[in-house]
Order: C-alpha cells, then sequence, then structure tokens
C-alpha cells in the first residue's frame, strides 16, 4: 500500500501544501492516499526523493526507509535563511540532518538553511529546515537559495526570461523583486541552489 499520507502527515504537510508544491490535482494525491490509483514512475520517484525514501517503500513494497547499500549522507543546517528581507544567511551550524547516500551520486552536493520569516508561505513555514542541492542555475519557476549583492541569501521563487530574473514570494503580501540582466551580474544576482526537500517539526 502506498505510504503517501504517512510520509506527509510525518511531515506534518497538508495535502494542499503537497500538492501545490507538486503541480498536482488535490483530488489526485487524494486517489493515490486512498489507494485508488497508483502514481507512475517518475512522479513515484519525485515523491520518493522529496521525503528521502526509496521508491519501494513509498510503494509499500519494502520496509526498508532507504537503499542499504552505502551510508548516510549528512547535511549541515546553517543558520536562519530569511523568508522576507535578504539578510545574511550563513552564521553557524546549527543542525545536522541525515539523507539517502545514493542522493551525491554524480558528484552531488547539499546544504541546508532553516526559514526565518512568513512570504513563502503556505508552503513553507518560518522554522522549517530546507535541504537545497547545490547549483548555479535553475529552471525558470523553482524555489531556490539566492545570494544577492556578494552576501545576502534569501529563499524565493525564481522565473528566468530573456529581460532578467525574478524573486517572487509565494505569500502575495510580498512584493516580488525583479532584476535586469546587467544588475543580475552587477550585484551580482547568484543562484546557490534549488529545493530538494522540505523537512517540517526538526
Amino acid at each position: 500500500m502506498l505510504r503517501l499520507k504517512e510520509l506527509r502527515e510525518s511531515r506534518h504537510i497538508s495535502q494542499k501544501e503537497l500538492s501545490s508544491k507538486f503541480g498536482y490535482a488535490q483530488n489526485t494525491l487524494s486517489n493515490w492516499e486512498n489507494g485508488n490509483r497508483e502514481p507512475d514512475f517518475d512522479t513515484a520517484q519525485k515523491l520518493a526523493d522529496f521525503f528521502g525514501v526509496t521508491v519501494d517503500y513509498l510503494l509499500g513494497r519494502t520496509d526498508e526507509i532507504r537503499a542499504s547499500s552505502g551510508d548516510i549522507l549528512r547535511i549541515p543546517v546553517y543558520g536562519t535563511i530569511p523568508a522576507g528581507i535578504p539578510m545574511e544567511a550563513i552564521e553557524y551550524i546549527l543542525d545536522i540532518v541525515e539523507a539517502p547516500a545514493d542522493w551525491s551520486r554524480g558528484g552531488k552536493e547539499y546544504f541546508a538553511l532553516r526559514v526565518k520569516g512568513d512570504s513563502m508561505s503556505p508552503i513553507y513555514l518560518d522554522g522549517d529546515t530546507i535541504i537545497f542541492m547545490k547549483t548555479p542555475c535553475c529552471d525558470s519557476g523553482k524555489d531556490c537559495c539566492v545570494m544577492v549583492n556578494g552576501s545576502d541569501a534569501t529563499f524565493k521563487r525564481v522565473f528566468i526570461n530573456e529581460r532578467g530574473i525574478t524573486l517572487q514570494p509565494l505569500n502575495p503580501a510580498y512584493e516580488p523583486r525583479f532584476f535586469t540582466n546587467e544588475e543580475a551580474a552587477e550585484l551580482p544576482v547568484k543562484i546557490l541552489g534549488v529545493v530538494k526537500e522540505l523537512r517540517r517539526g526538526l
């Protein structure tokens, strides 16, 4: 039986939050959780990656949460990352979170930061721990840790077009920030990482 509901509730994530995060209809998510339907493999892999488990565990085929081969990957949680006005993000290591060792395949690296503020609510809440995959670039529409002006890190949804880059809060109470390509190069505005996983209640 699909363990999606169990995993979602263990992270204190609502159906609405999860469906919004991945762009699925909420009734589709409900059908998966109720066992009326099963996600295709690619979707199951994305969900398994998000929750830090294997696809077989997600689908109820095994009780092994993570692949037995390899060691656990330990990811440092740095300081706080504002989800409002940008400010210095990395202060010191607050905690260590664990993830499946196979996340590091292909030389991939990760870091984690703690959200401070509510500009990315309702999906990401104050106090959430966000694991980011290190990358200097992203596709438009991704949720990213972005460095502005060399030292200020902020967490926003990033939209990129031929004119420049927009850092978009998810909370409509906050205004987006747009940088032309010239401004982004001069400040600079740099992508540090893309969201890999949300962890709540740590």
